[in-house]
């Protein structure tokens, strides 16, 4: 029997790479062993992934020499980062160097790096529809990750790119769900207008990332489909009033959509509410652009099992707070 190769997952604790940590284990056809990689092995959900399998390896994502280490030996490795740990798109960009780095260095066959959109392609800080925050972004934990792309093909990593989508898990943990408001009545409120936000399970971004490691495994050397593409996925494309909808069948009462304008969201005044204002702004105003980059058909051959938001709902409503 041939050995498996070791797929190297960074934020293995976390939402996407906690994900793919389970996806590889639970796929025993997979042909991958999963590393996973994590500040602290001693966490509840590192002994969980030790435990299903998983070889658990503590690495400081700021230190090279410390991820030189933990990618030593893998095949591949799933990079990603997470803002809302720091609300530093420096630090995020310096993350994700190291992590490109240490993959030029360790020889990878196929890095993964979770991206989104450098915002600034499409509102330069010149454009005052949009306020610049942080002196140089519009969309800090966006703009950030999507810079870094350019360190990866640079480095000549054999990367495929893959854009994101808003977990669905926002509704629990992120304060995005329903709330009361003074008519006592429940409502979603994001500035999205009548456009269409792309969601998705966070852990159907794990899944969607095995079957690219499985899709680059067959090709490299062939036609090498996903290295140096990016691929975006998602689950559905939802207007705030269909998300409304469909939380309103699932709780048995009523959830309204409350659209407001992007200023009003930025004056919520919780910590990172400018820059998710913007966020939303930049998927309502370019949201062909956006919608489209994230193609259904794609993450449901790369991941037949992707739910839908009522599927997902179903298995997760009593899980969100209704304030």
């Amino acid at each position: 029997m041939a050995e498996k190769k070791i797929i190297a997952v960074v934020g293995a604790t976390g939402a996407q790479g906690g994900g793919l940590v389970r996806a590889i284990l639970s796929d025993a056809s997979s042909g991958f062993a999963a590393r996973a990689i994590t500040r602290d092995v001693t966490s509840d959900t590192a002994k969980e992934l030790a435990k299903l399998g998983a070889e658990v390896v503590a690495t400081d994502v700021f230190d090279l020499e410390s991820l030189k280490k933990a990618f030593q030996g893998a095949y591949g490795v799933f990079c990603v980062t997470f803002f809302w740990a720091h609300f530093s798109p420096e630090k995020e960009f310096a993350q994700a160097k190291a992590m490109a780095t240490a993959a030029k260095h360790t020889g990878l066959k196929h890095v993964i790096w979770s991206t989104l959109e450098d915002t600034r392609k499409w509102v330069p800080l010149s454009d005052s529809r949009m306020p610049t925050l942080m002196g140089k972004y519009k969309v800090p934990h966006l703009d950030a990750k999507g810079e870094a792309d350019q360190v990866f093909t640079e480095l000549g990593v054999p990367t495929t790119f893959l854009l994101t989508s808003f977990y669905w898990e926002n509704l629990i943990y992120f304060g995005m769900g329903p709330k009361k408001g003074p008519d006592g009545k429940l409502a979603i409120t994001y500035p999205m207008g009548d456009k269409k936000l792309p969601g998705i399970a966070a852990e159907d971004i794990g899944k969607c990332a095995l079957g690219i490691f499985k899709k680059g495994r067959e090709f490299i050397g062939k036609t090498r489909e996903f290295i140096g593409k990016t691929v975006g996925v998602a689950g559905e494309h939802l207007t705030g009033a269909q998300m409304a909808a469909a939380l309103t069948k699932a709780m048995n009462q009523e959830v309204r959509y409350n659209d407001v304008p992007p200023e009003v969201y930025r004056s919520f005044g919780f910590p990172g509410a400018e820059d998710l204002g913007n966020m939303f702004q930049f998927k309502r105003d370019f949201n062909q652009d956006f919608c489209g980059a994230r193609n259904l058909e794609v993450a449901r051959a790369l991941n037949p099992s992707l739910q839908t938001f009522d599927a997902w709902l179903a298995q997760n409503k009593s899980r969100i707070p209704l304030d």
